[in-house]
């Protein structure tokens, strides 16, 4: 079972907007879900799930909006969070911010798109791309020749529209990985992972058939080919074009595309990662004067790559002033709204290793030791790179009129939880 009702209310609990899908619970319950949760708030028990007698509130918060959605059944809980989740992508994508003031100047719209994207309770077409063909931002004349729905909503493909046609037919593939990196005071890893994702730009005429092939160590296993590095991939999630039947029987990654920008799938790799750009830091605090910071940065990747727009980010003390710097490269700034020393290198090649200094003047008054001592973080892209070693071995194009298609793939490696913590 899913959502009896979705309401969309105001960090005061006024109902700004809502739907009555079921009609099986009183719409009136809703005035108890902010009393509810101020009274969570309070104990310290805030909970994703607020039940009020044989009513259940399944809420999330964003930007100053609350999303609710009610049940008395034993509903799919995950269903009506994956649901909510879609509706702020959604709106998102029609409002550019989805905030009170958008939801306020776009009602009609609103009603217009939650009466399509959920039917009795049940989600229906949540694809963005396909609401944009019919729900539009335009006044409409009533047209009723016009009032046709596209035929994607009803099709088996309701993720794309036909009849699509460009001059020229291109697949570009992005494989971008980020790796999660804690390290510790003494230099010692202490966790670390690569969250993966594929992303497509599709440019293809017609309902063509796409077949990719990676390095996935399942596949060779069961083809009995281990030649050359091979990826286990955990946690694997797809976008729902993805032929699943397919791909848990022999590993094949099948589908018909949506047309332009889409995630196909993302993964999770549990492996131990080098750190790949490697920090060492001396803080030296003298107190009632001054903080001197050291701080080398060396790239562990090979020479041939170089890391873009990196940046290493040094917590300092709250009440440090009078900065100076020296850099071997690129340049460092204060950012005292956040406590941070922000060094910025563009280009930074492997194998190399840089310098920044830092002094601080302290004031004389002693500060209270109470800030804690946060990590050193740091943000940075390698292009034409990745650490996992994962492959687009193929990707076949496959349309009943036989055209010519390009696939185009692009590696990028990206910084993501970056953390490595400092003795000071």
């Amino acid at each position: 079972m899913s959502a009896s009702a979705v309401f969309v209310l105001d960090l005061k609990g006024k109902v700004l907007i809502c739907r009555n899908y079921k009609g099986d619970v009183d719409m009136s319950e809703i005035d108890h879900f902010l009393t509810l949760l101020m009274q969570q708030e309070e104990e310290g028990l805030l909970c994703p799930v607020i039940s009020h007698g044989s009513v259940h509130f399944m809420w999330i918060k964003h930007s100053n909006l609350y999303l609710v959605a009610t049940t008395n059944k034993n509903s799919n809980a995950s269903l009506v969070y994956a649901f909510l989740y879609k509706l702020v992508e959604v709106f998102t994508e029609y409002f550019k911010e989805l905030e009170e003031e958008s939801i306020q100047d776009n009602f009609v719209v609103v009603y217009e798109l939650l009466d399509e994207l959920m039917d009795f309770g049940f989600p229906q077409t949540t694809d963005s791309k396909i609401l944009q063909e019919y729900i539009t931002q335009e006044g409409n004349k009533l047209e009723v020749a016009k009032t046709k729905v596209p035929t994607t909503v009803t099709n088996a493909v309701s993720w794309r529209s036909e009849g699509l046609k460009y001059k020229k037919n291109e697949v570009f593939i992005d494989v971008i990985e980020s790796i999660n990196v804690l390290v510790n005071a003494n230099g010692s890893v202490m966790s670390s992972d690569i969250v993966g994702s594929i992303k497509l730009k599709t440019m293809l005429s017609g309902m063509p058939e796409l077949r990719l092939g990676l390095n996935d160590r399942v596949l060779f296993a069961l083809t009995g080919r281990d030649k050359g590095k091979t990826v286990a991939m955990e946690d694997v999630k797809f976008h729902q074009c993805v032929r699943l039947s397919r791909f848990e029987s022999d590993r094949t990654i099948s589908f018909i595309p949506p047309d332009g920008e889409s995630e196909l799938m993302s993964y999770r790799i549990n492996t131990h990662v080098k750190p790949l750009i490697w920090i060492e830091s001396v803080i030296e605090k003298f107190s009632h004067s001054r903080v001197e910071i050291m701080v080398k940065a060396k790239g562990q990747f090979k020479k041939q790559s170089v890391a873009n727009n990196v940046e290493v980010r040094v917590p300092v003390p709250s009440d440090a002033d009078s900065p100076k710097f020296k850099t071997s490269t690129g340049h460092a700034k204060y950012v005292p709204e956040k406590n941070l020393v922000v060094w910025t290198i563009k280009s930074f090649p492997g194998g190399k290793e840089f310098l920044m200094r830092a002094h601080f003047g302290l004031p004389s008054v002693e500060n209270d030791e109470m800030e804690g001592k946060p990590p050193i973080t740091v943000k940075f892209e390698i292009p034409y790179f990745t650490v996992s070693g994962i492959q687009v071995r193929y990707m076949k194009i496959i349309e009943k009129s036989g055209y010519q298609a390009l696939p185009w793939v692009r590696y990028i490696t990206q910084s993501g939880d970056y953390q490595l913590r400092t003795n000071a």
